[in-house]
């Protein structure tokens, strides 16, 4: 009989307990693992930086940057686009040369056939007929008139065919969101005004601080399972459920009381960075060797 026991090697059978916990002992097997909230973007952090904003701007689809952050990555994408431009250009010159050269080559051509045919065409009167000799001045040699270049010398370096350089396409002028992927104007962004937290207990740097901010009208702190909203015409941050209850009624902002529309509400985007997005089961899966017996 088998020793029962936790350290059990007596056993003729591996069992799936034993098996689980030596693959994990050892890396090898599928492990998974919860993630922790640090791998989810917070609220108010840039989506380039993923560090919280000091100066922090919107677009119109809800995506918060760092406002020195985008701007350098708009600017990066202008020189990025007048640089392709040139080398556009440069092949539409190209283009054209190549064109005229080619143009040129093919009058030349034709000219020298012409003054060829014409010094070929020889008239002379024989004494004798017996004494006439076939005449060979007509004939057209493979390596007159500049043929001998046209012939397929694939053994010669200088005819072996070169590789043509790759057609550079027009580039797109416009600049696209880094997150949405739509298009991006400076002009576009809006300031965002969040409000700060005072509390006189906590003396933790900002960034230290758990609860940073909060809704401007109800005064709730804000967080990442907290859905917010940004009012265009002053950037104030608000929580969706004040925007539900409260501003939508009357569509009048509650600080300044200035009349808002429907694109003035822009529901701010939480969480989420290229790994994963918030409220959904954050979950990762590691495939290793699994461990056989």
């Amino acid at each position: 009989m088998t020793r029962h026991a936790r350290n059990c090697t007596a056993g003729a059978v591996y069992t799936y307990h034993e098996k689980k916990k030596d693959a994990a002992s050892s890396g090898f097997g599928t492990s998974s693992r919860r993630l922790g909230k640090d791998s989810v973007k917070s609220f108010d952090c840039c989506s380039l930086t993923l560090q919280p904003c000091h100066n922090p701007v919107i677009t119109k689809d809800g995506y918060l940057f760092d406002k020195e952050a985008i701007l350098t990555y708009i600017i990066t994408k202008k020189k990025d686009h007048t640089r392709k431009m040139k080398e556009y250009e440069r092949q539409l010159k190209q283009d054209e040369e190549e064109q005229n050269e080619k143009l040129n080559a093919e009058n030349k051509k034709k000219l020298d056939k012409f003054i060829s045919t014409e010094k070929n065409i020889i008239s002379t009167k024989v004494a004798n007929p017996a004494d006439e000799i076939p005449s060979t001045s007509g004939a057209i040699s493979n390596v007159s008139l500049g043929k001998r270049k046209e012939l397929p010398s694939f053994w010669v370096p200088s005819q072996t065919p070169a590789a043509k350089i790759a057609r550079i396409e027009k580039p797109d002028g416009k600049i696209y969101c880094p997150i949405s992927n739509k298009p991006l104007k400076a002009k576009d962004l809006i300031d965002v005004k969040f409000t700060l937290v005072k509390d006189a207990s906590d003396k933790k740097s900002l960034i230290a601080k758990e609860n940073r901010y909060m809704c401007a009208v109800t005064h709730d702190i804000l967080n990442n399972s907290v859905p917010c909203a940004v009012l265009k015409t002053t950037g104030d941050v608000v929580t969706m459920e004040c925007v539900e209850k409260l501003i939508k009624k009357d569509m009048i902002h509650p600080l300044s009381n200035e009349k808002l529309e429907e694109s003035d509400i822009i529901p701010l985007e939480r969480g989420g960075t290229g790994f994963a997005i918030t409220n959904d089961n954050l979950q990762a899966k590691e495939e290793r060797p699994a461990l056989q017996c």
